[in-house]
């Protein structure tokens, strides 16, 4: 009697352990919503700042594709520095200052021209 009562009980105890549908897949687990990237922020802050810094030293030009070229030849760590920096004329200066940057700026003013 007693062996009957106690694999009784064990055979309760252990049904809880049964996979009840062995055939699916376990449910994924819920992830939260991506946060948006610091990049686009500091990116956004650095555009304004050589927006400013650039008007300041080009008129009689749309400054908007000059920005670009600076934006587009800068490193992630030169835009942060810029948004930091308490120089930031000198931080856009070295990014001006490459030939690359130069070429595209000079692209740019010559198709504000319409020399393109």
């Amino acid at each position: 009697m007693r062996l009957s009562l106690i694999m009784t009980v064990a055979a309760l105890a252990l049904s809880g352990c049964v996979v009840q549908n062995p055939g699916m897949a376990p449910m994924p687990m819920p992830t939260s919503p991506p946060a948006p990237a610091p990049d686009a922020a500091i990116r956004s802050s650095a555009r304004v700042i050589i927006n400013r810094e650039m008007a300041a030293k080009v008129s009689g030009y749309n400054i908007a594709p000059f920005t670009d070229c600076v934006m587009a030849n800068a490193s992630p760590s030169e835009l942060a520095n810029i948004t930091t920096s308490s120089d930031p004329q000198s931080a856009v200066a070295v990014i001006v200052s490459r030939p690359a940057t130069g070429q595209c700026i000079a692209n740019a003013a010559a198709a504000g021209r319409g020399q393109a």
